[in-house]
């Protein structure tokens, strides 16, 4: 955005004038900007800006220890003049005024401070930008960049690159006489160019790479990527010498080093070259020097883990994929945390989301596990005394009439300071019914409600909620429980939450929006609970992804066989909106991908009045082609009765409300071919229904139909996919 232009601006309602050394400690110039000196509209963002200009340029004049948040460097206007630019804390007016609306006296004042006496020439003026954003070109950036990779990177005094390597070398008190020295000298201005220069080019990319054709992406990209393999190989190269070097300080006759096991950076460098995330099984990790680790602890330093129950390698490929594959174009807005369940995530988003004696509208269907901790541990009187409010609706109409009713009856707490937050699941547990997410998340976005949505059993591959171009109609936070269909196999217990950057981390010490860093899920929550994902199970789940496409695909086509199979019995009540017939059918075509349907699905057999043992040996005789298992999303198809075992936890009035009955089977539907196990389902209920409601068996579709029917709906199916393929001139 362009510079908000000053008309006369005024320091301590006097014109600005060159402000000359005191001698103090502390300068302080107050200012004092109000709606008649502006030529735009304040908005909320925009940030003030303090610049001081030289007369005579010239690096290290000035200290750059302003007060914390008053960041910034020497850069150079359009008209060439140098000056040092340095950020005023974010200033957020109240409201917004449209232009020449804004009452005359609204405006920002406050104490612009130098921790040094100025000195003598410097001249200071204020102005005020939107979006963070300069239209000057920065002049000495690379500098900056530079002083990255030094080991006194917050304390250095240096103003050019071979000050900054002759600095590092004196840190570690090098002879730069010496020939070794000279060597070294020279390597380390070379690197701290390079950081300069690659900086530059990130920059840029992100600036010009939207407007590249493909042919010019393909060739940056692969410079760029051979670029990184020139990179490790100079890490290689540096190992000969490091190794002897190390080998020189040992000892002969002790066994320090076996005990040690060696120094890591000797093996882990050509590790940079697996084609798949290397497992990084450690709990520790080495660091470069102390300033570099203080960052690390404060946040600052993302190429440097402290400590595995913080930050994995291993766990953070899995994060980032997750984030690019359900942000697309907007992953860089967003941010991932794992867990190692679950439910782990669950409690962690609704623990820094929620607190005491807050409102919480939730989904009423959702997974046992979630409604036993909303209402044995966040409800309870004596833990959060959190108010639950059960949203039972599926429409956006249905969420407004459900706000309404919230806030009438929770009034007193919202007015007494009480959050109203909004926990959905979609598509829910145990009947895969979709929710109208984007215009619930519309709604709540109106009223300024935070939402909350848990789409596992969607999967990515069905339903990317944060790729909506109408932000209004996202999630505010995402959930997976990736021990389901993204891990696949269900090897692994691991969950992730997928938030706004600033609602998941902030580097320690700052504020983001008037979001403070200890209330970011980061420091609030995962920094101190330790429910964090190991490298091996980041992995394993990593690995799932690969095939969540191919996997998903058959198990949609497999729902759409077995719900119609089970439909065709006039005694089984199907709910599924596989079925055209399922009032939740269109939201499943609107929101779904191909319009396919989740691999979730219940019937229950209570038309048939069946006594209950001879329901529980139908059930039980379903295997082995259903497996009994309580879990969902992996490659077999498995059968549970929710009454018994994932909502056991309900309430029999709570599993009513959900649709759950004694005879409900929750179906997650796997890979397998259907005929196994439509053949089990007609020779269970000849071996253990037939006998008590005789003729039940024959209630369903002949063999021979349910064969063609199954034949159709794969051949539909993929006919409807390859219609949507990606075509090769889009790539072009």
């Amino acid at each position: 955005m362009p510079t908000v232009r000053l008309g006369k601006l005024q320091v301590d309602h006097k014109p600005l004038h060159e402000i000359t050394g005191t001698g103090s400690q502390w300068a302080a110039f107050p200012y004092h900007i109000t709606a008649r000196t502006l030529a735009n509209p304040l908005d909320s963002s925009t940030t003030v800006m303090a610049l001081g200009r030289h007369p005579v340029p010239q690096r290290g004049l000035v200290p750059p220890h302003w007060i914390p948040a008053f960041a910034g460097v020497p850069a150079q206007r359009d008209d060439g003049e140098t000056y040092l630019q340095r950020q005023i804390p974010h200033f957020r007016p109240r409201r917004n005024f449209p232009k020449g609306v804004m009452p005359a006296k609204a405006g920002i004042q406050g104490p612009l401070r130098y921790r040094h006496p100025p000195p003598p020439g410097l001249r200071l003026w204020l102005v005020l930008r939107a979006g963070h954003t300069h239209s000057g070109r920065p002049m000495n950036d690379s500098i900056d960049r530079a002083r990255i990779l030094s080991p006194r990177r917050n304390s250095s005094q240096a103003g050019d690159v071979p000050a900054l390597a002759r600095e590092q070398l004196a840190h570690f008190h090098i002879d730069l006489a010496s020939e070794h020295g000279r060597l070294l000298l020279e390597a380390a201005e070379q690197l701290y160019r390079a950081q300069g220069s690659i900086g530059n080019m990130v920059e840029q990319s992100a600036r010009i790479l939207a407007g590249l054709d493909r042919r010019d992406r393909i060739a940056y990209f692969n410079a760029k990527r051979f670029m990184s393999f020139q990179l490790a190989k100079l890490l290689h190269e540096l190992q000969g010498p490091l190794r002897q070097s190390f080998a020189g300080l040992q000892g002969t006759r002790d066994f320090n080093q076996a005990t040690r096991g060696g120094y890591p950076l000797f093996d882990n460098i050509p590790a940079i070259f697996s084609a798949t995330p290397v497992i990084a099984r450690t709990a520790t990790y080495i660091y470069a020097c102390t300033e570099w680790i203080d960052d690390a602890f404060r946040g600052r330093e993302p190429s440097h883990d402290i400590y595995s129950r913080l930050l994995n390698p291993t766990a953070i490929a899995l994060a980032n994929a997750m984030v690019a594959l359900e942000c697309g174009p907007y992953a860089g807005d967003y941010l991932a945390w794992n867990f190692n369940s679950g439910m782990a995530a669950v409690d962690a988003l609704l623990a820094n989301q929620l607190r005491h004696g807050d409102v919480l509208i939730a989904s009423r269907h959702v997974y046992g596990g979630v409604h036993q901790i909303l209402h044995d541990h966040y409800a309870r009187a004596d833990k959060m005394a959190i108010k639950l409010v059960w949203f039972d609706g599926i429409t956006g109409e249905d969420f407004e009439q459900c706000l309404a009713a919230t806030r009438r009856e929770h009034g007193q707490a919202l007015t007494s300071g009480a959050k109203l937050k909004v926990y959905l699941e979609s598509p829910c547990n145990p009947h895969g019914t979709m929710l109208d997410v984007p215009a619930i998340c519309s709604v709540a976005h109106r009223e300024g409600l935070t939402v909350m949505l848990d789409s596992t059993l969607a999967t990515p591959f069905l339903n990317r909620p944060l790729l909506r171009k109408d932000a209004d109609e996202r999630p505010d936070f995402l959930l997976h429980s990736y021990t389901k269909d993204i891990g696949g196999t269900g090897a692994a217990t691991a969950g992730v939450v997928i938030g706004p950057v600033p609602r998941m981390f902030i580097p320690k010490g700052d504020t983001v929006g008037g979001l403070n860093w200890s209330d970011s899920l980061f420091w609030d929550v995962y920094y101190i609970k330790g429910a964090f994902l190991d490298a091996d199970k980041a992995w394993q789940v990593h690995e799932g992804l690969r095939t969540l496409e191919m996997r998903m695909l058959k198990k949609c086509i497999n729902t759409l066989c077995l719900s119609h199979f089970f439909a065709s019995h006039e005694k089984i009540r199907v709910n599924s909106h596989a079925l055209e017939s399922d009032a939740n059918a269109p939201l499943r075509e609107k929101l779904l991908r191909f319009g396919l349907p989740v691999p979730l699905f219940t019937i229950d057999m209570e038309n048939a009045g069946l006594p209950t043992d001879a329901f529980q040996r139908f059930f039980d005789s379903l295997e082995p082609a259903f497996g009994q298992m309580v879990s969902l999303g992996q490659t077999n198809t498995m059968v549970l009765c929710p009454a018994l075992t994932s909502h056991s936890e309900l309430s029999e009035e709570a599993q009513r409300a959900a649709d759950i009955y004694p005879t409900t089977l929750r179906i997650s539907v796997g890979d397998e071919d259907m005929a196994q196990l439509v053949a089990q389902v007609i020779l269970c209920a000849r071996l253990h229904l037939d006998p008590v409601c005789p003729g039940f068996s024959d209630g369903f579709m002949a063999p021979e139909e349910t064969d063609t029917m199954c034949a159709r709906f794969y051949t539909q199916v993929h006919e409807r996919v390859a219609r949507n393929f990606p075509k090769v001139a889009d790539y072009l």
